[in-house]
Protein backbone atom coordinates (compact mmCIF):
# COMPACT_ATOMS: atom_id res chain seq x y z
CA UNK A 1 0.00 0.00 0.00
CA UNK A 2 1.48 3.29 -1.14
CA UNK A 3 1.35 5.77 1.78
CA UNK A 4 1.78 9.79 1.69
CA UNK A 5 3.10 12.16 4.11
CA UNK A 6 -0.18 15.29 3.49
CA UNK A 7 0.94 18.26 2.69
CA UNK A 8 -0.85 21.47 3.73
CA UNK A 9 -1.13 22.45 0.12
CA UNK A 10 -3.27 19.36 -0.70
CA UNK A 11 -6.59 20.20 -0.07
CA UNK A 12 -8.42 17.28 -2.21
CA UNK A 13 -6.52 15.00 0.70
CA UNK A 14 -7.94 17.05 3.68
CA UNK A 15 -11.24 16.53 2.47
CA UNK A 16 -10.37 12.73 1.93
CA UNK A 17 -9.09 12.56 5.39
CA UNK A 18 -12.24 14.38 6.74
CA UNK A 19 -14.86 11.94 5.03
CA UNK A 20 -13.09 8.71 6.53
CA UNK A 21 -12.84 10.86 9.85
CA UNK A 22 -16.54 11.54 9.54
CA UNK A 23 -17.71 7.90 8.78
CA UNK A 24 -15.76 6.28 11.58
CA UNK A 25 -17.18 8.85 14.37
CA UNK A 26 -20.46 8.21 12.58
CA UNK A 27 -19.87 4.35 14.43
CA UNK A 28 -18.08 5.29 17.48
CA UNK A 29 -19.99 8.91 18.29
CA UNK A 30 -22.62 9.47 16.02
CA UNK A 31 -23.89 12.62 17.38
CA UNK A 32 -20.91 14.50 18.69
CA UNK A 33 -19.14 17.01 16.88
CA UNK A 34 -17.03 16.86 13.96
CA UNK A 35 -13.22 18.45 13.70
CA UNK A 36 -13.09 19.72 10.32
CA UNK A 37 -11.41 22.44 7.74
CA UNK A 38 -8.80 24.85 9.47
CA UNK A 39 -9.24 23.43 12.81
CA UNK A 40 -8.62 19.52 11.25
CA UNK A 41 -5.90 21.17 8.70
CA UNK A 42 -3.80 22.89 12.10
CA UNK A 43 -4.24 19.83 13.88
CA UNK A 44 -2.57 17.26 11.51
CA UNK A 45 0.46 19.63 12.05
CA UNK A 46 0.46 20.39 15.84
CA UNK A 47 -1.41 19.69 18.95
CA UNK A 48 -3.55 21.97 21.36
CA UNK A 49 -0.47 22.49 23.22
CA UNK A 50 1.81 23.44 20.54
CA UNK A 51 3.36 19.64 20.17
CA UNK A 52 4.40 18.88 16.73
CA UNK A 53 2.74 16.72 14.51
CA UNK A 54 2.42 14.82 11.14
CA UNK A 55 0.37 13.04 9.02
CA UNK A 56 0.31 10.15 6.12
CA UNK A 57 -2.29 8.75 4.58
CA UNK A 58 -3.54 5.48 1.50
CA UNK A 59 -5.11 6.96 -1.26
CA UNK A 60 -8.19 5.54 -2.61
CA UNK A 61 -8.64 4.27 -6.24
CA UNK A 62 -10.43 7.57 -7.09
CA UNK A 63 -8.65 11.06 -7.00
CA UNK A 64 -8.74 13.07 -4.06
CA UNK A 65 -10.21 9.80 -1.80
CA UNK A 66 -8.77 8.16 0.88
CA UNK A 67 -8.40 4.82 2.32
CA UNK A 68 -7.11 5.10 5.60
CA UNK A 69 -4.89 7.56 7.67
CA UNK A 70 -2.87 8.33 11.07
CA UNK A 71 -1.66 11.07 12.80
CA UNK A 72 1.46 10.95 14.81
CA UNK A 73 2.05 13.93 17.39
CA UNK A 74 5.78 13.85 18.57
CA UNK A 75 6.05 15.74 21.76
CA UNK A 76 9.07 18.12 21.74
CA UNK A 77 9.20 19.37 25.38
CA UNK A 78 8.26 16.70 27.65
CA UNK A 79 7.51 13.01 26.91
CA UNK A 80 10.53 12.77 24.56
CA UNK A 81 10.58 9.25 24.30
CA UNK A 82 6.59 8.87 23.65
CA UNK A 83 4.39 9.29 20.63
CA UNK A 84 1.11 9.92 20.11
CA UNK A 85 -1.08 8.11 17.49
CA UNK A 86 -4.38 8.12 15.80
CA UNK A 87 -4.94 5.42 13.08
CA UNK A 88 -8.41 6.21 11.47
CA UNK A 89 -9.91 3.66 8.32
CA UNK A 90 -12.38 3.81 5.97
CA UNK A 91 -15.30 1.39 7.60
CA UNK A 92 -16.04 -0.19 4.13
CA UNK A 93 -11.95 -0.87 4.05
CA UNK A 94 -12.04 -2.36 7.59
CA UNK A 95 -9.56 -5.99 7.94
CA UNK A 96 -8.02 -5.22 4.24
CA UNK A 97 -4.74 -4.91 6.18
CA UNK A 98 -4.83 -0.87 6.24
CA UNK A 99 -4.66 -0.38 10.09
CA UNK A 100 -1.67 -2.67 10.34
CA UNK A 101 0.41 -1.09 7.21
CA UNK A 102 -0.45 2.34 8.75
CA UNK A 103 0.82 1.22 12.38
CA UNK A 104 3.73 -0.29 11.03
CA UNK A 105 4.61 3.39 8.79
CA UNK A 106 4.04 5.08 12.16
CA UNK A 107 6.04 3.29 14.11
CA UNK A 108 9.00 3.20 11.89
CA UNK A 109 8.82 7.27 11.33
CA UNK A 110 8.66 6.96 15.86
CA UNK A 111 10.92 5.28 15.85
CA UNK A 112 13.30 7.31 13.46
CA UNK A 113 12.46 9.77 16.04
CA UNK A 114 13.79 8.20 18.95
CA UNK A 115 10.60 7.60 20.39
CA UNK A 116 9.89 4.09 22.29
CA UNK A 117 5.94 4.26 23.06
CA UNK A 118 2.90 4.89 20.76
CA UNK A 119 0.00 5.82 22.81
CA UNK A 120 -3.50 6.97 22.53
CA UNK A 121 -7.19 6.77 23.32
CA UNK A 122 -9.59 4.30 21.70
CA UNK A 123 -13.53 4.42 22.50
CA UNK A 124 -14.37 1.03 24.80
CA UNK A 125 -15.56 -1.40 22.50
CA UNK A 126 -14.72 0.52 19.18
CA UNK A 127 -12.79 -0.98 15.90
CA UNK A 128 -9.97 0.72 17.33
CA UNK A 129 -10.38 -0.77 20.79
CA UNK A 130 -10.11 -4.38 19.20
CA UNK A 131 -7.15 -3.12 16.66
CA UNK A 132 -5.42 -2.48 20.49
CA UNK A 133 -6.33 -5.37 21.50
CA UNK A 134 -5.24 -7.11 18.82
CA UNK A 135 -2.06 -5.70 18.90
CA UNK A 136 -1.52 -6.48 22.70
CA UNK A 137 -1.58 -3.28 23.87
CA UNK A 138 -1.60 -2.14 27.29
CA UNK A 139 -4.75 -0.75 28.52
CA UNK A 140 -4.25 2.42 30.80
CA UNK A 141 -6.18 5.48 31.94
CA UNK A 142 -10.14 5.08 31.83
CA UNK A 143 -12.48 8.27 31.09
CA UNK A 144 -15.83 9.61 29.83
CA UNK A 145 -17.48 11.88 27.63
CA UNK A 146 -19.67 13.82 28.80
CA UNK A 147 -22.27 17.21 27.24
CA UNK A 148 -24.25 19.67 28.12
CA UNK A 149 -27.42 20.07 26.23
CA UNK A 150 -28.02 24.40 26.96
CA UNK A 151 -31.40 23.83 25.02
CA UNK A 152 -32.91 21.35 28.12
CA UNK A 153 -30.98 23.92 30.63
CA UNK A 154 -33.92 25.17 33.24
CA UNK A 155 -33.95 29.33 32.83
CA UNK A 156 -31.30 30.41 36.04
CA UNK A 157 -29.87 27.35 36.81
CA UNK A 158 -26.52 28.73 36.21
CA UNK A 159 -27.48 32.28 37.76
CA UNK A 160 -28.14 30.18 40.87
CA UNK A 161 -25.31 27.70 41.16
CA UNK A 162 -22.94 30.76 40.43
CA UNK A 163 -24.47 32.41 43.45
CA UNK A 164 -23.91 29.55 45.41
CA UNK A 165 -20.05 29.50 44.33
CA UNK A 166 -19.75 32.83 45.15
CA UNK A 167 -20.96 32.53 48.33
CA UNK A 168 -18.08 30.68 49.09
CA UNK A 169 -15.40 32.40 47.37
CA UNK A 170 -15.12 35.69 49.32
CA UNK A 171 -12.19 37.40 48.12
CA UNK A 172 -11.79 36.36 44.60
CA UNK A 173 -12.84 38.42 41.93
CA UNK A 174 -13.37 37.40 38.11
CA UNK A 175 -11.58 38.31 34.97
CA UNK A 176 -12.36 37.17 31.72
CA UNK A 177 -10.49 37.35 27.63
CA UNK A 178 -10.98 36.20 24.22
CA UNK A 179 -8.87 35.09 22.60
CA UNK A 180 -4.43 35.52 23.26
CA UNK A 181 -4.02 36.04 27.28
CA UNK A 182 -3.16 39.07 28.29
CA UNK A 183 0.16 39.85 28.58
CA UNK A 184 -0.32 40.80 32.50
CA UNK A 185 -1.33 37.20 33.00
CA UNK A 186 0.69 34.70 31.48
CA UNK A 187 2.81 34.20 34.38
CA UNK A 188 0.10 33.83 36.50
CA UNK A 189 -2.11 31.78 34.31
CA UNK A 190 0.97 29.74 33.87
CA UNK A 191 0.94 28.52 37.77
CA UNK A 192 -2.54 27.60 37.44
CA UNK A 193 -1.83 25.59 34.27
CA UNK A 194 0.81 23.86 36.18
CA UNK A 195 -2.17 22.99 38.58
CA UNK A 196 -3.33 20.53 36.76
CA UNK A 197 -0.60 18.30 37.25
CA UNK A 198 -2.48 17.17 40.41
CA UNK A 199 -4.98 15.76 37.55
CA UNK A 200 -5.18 11.89 37.23
CA UNK A 201 -2.81 10.47 34.77
CA UNK A 202 -1.13 7.65 33.20
CA UNK A 203 2.16 6.32 35.11
CA UNK A 204 5.54 7.38 33.13
CA UNK A 205 3.56 10.14 31.93
CA UNK A 206 5.38 13.72 32.27
CA UNK A 207 2.74 16.63 32.78
CA UNK A 208 3.53 20.12 31.15
CA UNK A 209 6.15 22.66 32.69
CA UNK A 210 4.05 26.42 32.04
CA UNK A 211 5.85 29.51 32.30
CA UNK A 212 4.34 32.92 30.59
CA UNK A 213 6.33 32.22 27.43
CA UNK A 214 4.94 28.71 26.77
CA UNK A 215 1.63 30.19 27.45
CA UNK A 216 1.79 32.24 24.44
CA UNK A 217 3.33 30.21 22.04
CA UNK A 218 2.46 26.65 23.12
CA UNK A 219 -1.00 27.52 24.53
CA UNK A 220 -2.56 30.68 22.29
CA UNK A 221 -0.38 30.91 19.42
CA UNK A 222 -1.80 26.88 18.00
CA UNK A 223 -5.51 27.54 18.53
CA UNK A 224 -4.96 30.94 16.61
CA UNK A 225 -4.04 28.64 14.04
CA UNK A 226 -6.69 26.42 13.98
CA UNK A 227 -8.51 29.88 13.89
CA UNK A 228 -10.89 29.01 16.81
CA UNK A 229 -12.70 31.63 19.20
CA UNK A 230 -11.65 31.16 22.27
CA UNK A 231 -12.78 32.63 25.74
CA UNK A 232 -11.59 32.07 28.98
CA UNK A 233 -12.85 33.12 32.56
CA UNK A 234 -10.04 33.32 35.70
CA UNK A 235 -10.77 34.26 39.40
CA UNK A 236 -7.80 36.36 41.25
CA UNK A 237 -7.39 36.42 44.54
CA UNK A 238 -8.11 39.77 45.79
CA UNK A 239 -4.79 40.10 48.42
CA UNK A 240 -2.17 38.42 46.33
CA UNK A 241 -3.59 39.78 43.04
CA UNK A 242 -2.47 35.91 41.58
CA UNK A 243 -5.09 33.46 39.28
CA UNK A 244 -5.94 31.05 41.29
CA UNK A 245 -8.53 29.21 38.95
CA UNK A 246 -9.34 28.92 35.38
CA UNK A 247 -11.54 27.58 32.73
CA UNK A 248 -11.36 27.94 28.75
CA UNK A 249 -13.65 27.12 26.34
CA UNK A 250 -13.63 27.09 22.08
CA UNK A 251 -16.14 27.40 19.29
CA UNK A 252 -14.87 26.45 15.82
CA UNK A 253 -16.13 28.72 13.33
CA UNK A 254 -17.83 26.07 10.79
CA UNK A 255 -19.49 24.72 14.46
CA UNK A 256 -20.81 27.19 16.05
CA UNK A 257 -23.57 24.66 17.93
CA UNK A 258 -20.73 23.06 19.75
CA UNK A 259 -18.85 24.18 22.21
CA UNK A 260 -15.30 22.82 23.32
CA UNK A 261 -14.80 23.20 27.25
CA UNK A 262 -10.92 23.04 27.82
CA UNK A 263 -8.95 23.27 30.57
CA UNK A 264 -10.68 24.10 34.33
CA UNK A 265 -7.81 24.01 37.42
CA UNK A 266 -7.38 25.58 40.99
CA UNK A 267 -3.78 25.83 42.42
CA UNK A 268 -3.40 23.91 45.01
CA UNK A 269 -3.57 26.43 47.99
CA UNK A 270 -6.58 28.32 46.46
CA UNK A 271 -8.69 24.71 46.98
CA UNK A 272 -11.96 24.30 48.86
CA UNK A 273 -13.52 27.79 47.56
CA UNK A 274 -15.86 26.22 44.57
CA UNK A 275 -13.93 27.85 42.46
CA UNK A 276 -14.14 25.65 39.77
CA UNK A 277 -18.14 25.77 39.78
CA UNK A 278 -17.13 29.88 39.91
CA UNK A 279 -15.66 29.53 36.87
CA UNK A 280 -17.76 27.48 34.59
CA UNK A 281 -20.58 29.32 35.52
CA UNK A 282 -19.47 32.55 34.84
CA UNK A 283 -18.64 31.07 31.63
CA UNK A 284 -21.67 29.91 30.64
CA UNK A 285 -23.07 32.89 31.34
CA UNK A 286 -21.05 34.77 28.92
CA UNK A 287 -21.40 32.32 26.73
CA UNK A 288 -25.43 32.97 26.54
CA UNK A 289 -24.27 36.19 25.16
CA UNK A 290 -21.28 35.63 23.23
CA UNK A 291 -21.80 32.42 21.64
CA UNK A 292 -25.68 32.13 21.17
CA UNK A 293 -25.75 29.63 18.91
CA UNK A 294 -24.06 27.06 21.35
CA UNK A 295 -26.42 24.37 21.61
CA UNK A 296 -23.97 21.68 23.07
CA UNK A 297 -21.16 21.25 25.15
CA UNK A 298 -18.89 18.71 25.12
CA UNK A 299 -16.14 17.60 27.93
CA UNK A 300 -13.90 14.89 28.88
CA UNK A 301 -12.72 13.32 32.28
CA UNK A 302 -10.78 10.80 33.57
CA UNK A 303 -13.45 8.41 35.51
CA UNK A 304 -11.45 8.72 38.73
CA UNK A 305 -11.38 13.12 38.89
CA UNK A 306 -14.98 12.80 41.08
CA UNK A 307 -14.31 16.53 41.80
CA UNK A 308 -14.90 17.77 38.52
CA UNK A 309 -17.11 15.30 37.52
CA UNK A 310 -19.45 16.43 40.61
CA UNK A 311 -18.55 19.87 39.21
CA UNK A 312 -20.42 18.81 35.77
CA UNK A 313 -22.87 16.66 37.27
CA UNK A 314 -24.12 20.03 38.89
CA UNK A 315 -24.44 22.13 35.79
CA UNK A 316 -26.13 19.10 33.94
CA UNK A 317 -23.52 17.47 31.88
CA UNK A 318 -24.62 13.86 31.67
CA UNK A 319 -22.74 10.83 30.06
CA UNK A 320 -21.96 10.37 26.37
CA UNK A 321 -20.89 6.86 25.59
CA UNK A 322 -19.17 5.11 25.01
CA UNK A 323 -16.33 5.63 27.37
CA UNK A 324 -12.36 5.40 25.81
CA UNK A 325 -9.33 4.74 27.68
CA UNK A 326 -6.37 4.75 26.97
CA UNK A 327 -3.95 2.43 25.10
CA UNK A 328 0.03 1.89 25.00
CA UNK A 329 1.94 0.26 22.78
CA UNK A 330 6.27 -0.69 22.67
CA UNK A 331 7.40 0.83 19.43
CA UNK A 332 9.56 -2.43 18.95
CA UNK A 333 5.75 -4.28 19.04
CA UNK A 334 4.28 -2.27 16.56
CA UNK A 335 7.07 -3.06 14.24
CA UNK A 336 7.30 -6.55 15.05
Amino acid sequence: MRIVEWDQADAAALRGCQAVFNAAMDIDDADGPRMRGQVLAAWLRQSFIGDPAEAWFIPGSVPGTVVGWYRLELPDIENLDRAVLLVVVDPAARRQGVGRNLLRHAAERAAAAGRSVLGGEVRDGSAGDAFAAALGAKSGMAATMRRLDLRTVPAGKFSRLREEAAAAATGYSLVRWTGQTPPEYQESLARVLNAFADAPHDEGFETEDWDGERVRERADAPLLAMGVRTYTVAAAHAASGELAAMTQLAVAPDSPEWGHQGLTAVTRQHRGHRLGLLVKTAMLDWLAEAEPAIEQIDTGNASSNDHMIAVNDALGFVLAPPAYHTVELAVTEALA
